[in-house]
């Protein structure tokens, strides 16, 4: 099987979105591009992410072509394909609904540094505008929106994350969701103080060694 270690990977973190509550049923999608060839490990549309085996991930090259798989790729795939495009930095994409996230998304609220936590995503994070699912607009926008951070809100959907790996990618969009939370609940008391924008640059400084 080509790039089977790849594809294990797509299905180890669909069930983890699953288990961390970042989304549900079939809801939400994930890939990992594979440096040396170039192609893109990506769930398969409408595939419950309990039962997904790494046969049902679908490999596709950077323009979108099927090159090994039986299953129809997500309906996102433009969206991916469009990211791995506009940035080579980024490795994996991460898309959740996540309960928070999302709700500030339908709110059209973009999630401003409330917490040092979104220096996983950058500075703060972005609202893409809305636009319909798997559509060739909303590919555009998610590209547009993410500029050179890690996470971008989609308008009254969810949430995309990206990061090097599906462990960082991940990472950003667990930690983006209790962002989300903290600001959403903090919102309801009253107007949150925020970072400010000195102190996110040594934020975000510190976050390139965290870890390593």
């Amino acid at each position: 099987m080509k790039l089977e270690a790849q594809r294990r990977a797509v299905v180890q973190y669909g069930k983890k979105m699953l288990a961390a509550g970042l989304t549900t049923g079939t809801g939400g999608n994930l890939s990992l591009r594979d440096p040396e060839t170039g192609l893109i490990a990506l769930t398969p549309s409408g595939v419950e992410y309990p039962v997904i085996t790494e046969e049902d991930v679908v490999l596709l090259d950077p323009e979108g072509a099927v090159v090994d798989g039986k299953r129809k790729p997500s309906s996102e795939a433009g969206f991916h394909l469009a990211l791995y495009k506009k940035r080579a930095d980024i490795g994996a994409v991460v898309h959740t609904h996540s309960v928070y996230a999302t709700t500030l998304a339908c709110l059209h609220w973009e999630i401003p540094p409330v917490h040092y936590l979104i220096g996983f995503a950058g500075k703060k994070v972005p609202l893409a505008p809305y636009a319909t699912f798997g559509t060739e607009a909303l590919a555009e926008k998610v590209a547009d929106g993410i500029a050179d951070g890690n996470a971008v809100l989609l308008a009254n959907h969810g949430l995309v994350a990206v990061g090097v790996d599906l462990a960082s990618a991940f990472s950003c969009a667990e930690e983006i969701e209790l962002v989300a939370r903290i600001y959403y609940q903090a919102r309801c008391a009253g107007p949150p103080r925020l970072i400010d924008d000195a102190e996110m640059d040594r934020v975000i400084e510190q976050f390139r060694t965290y870890g390593k």
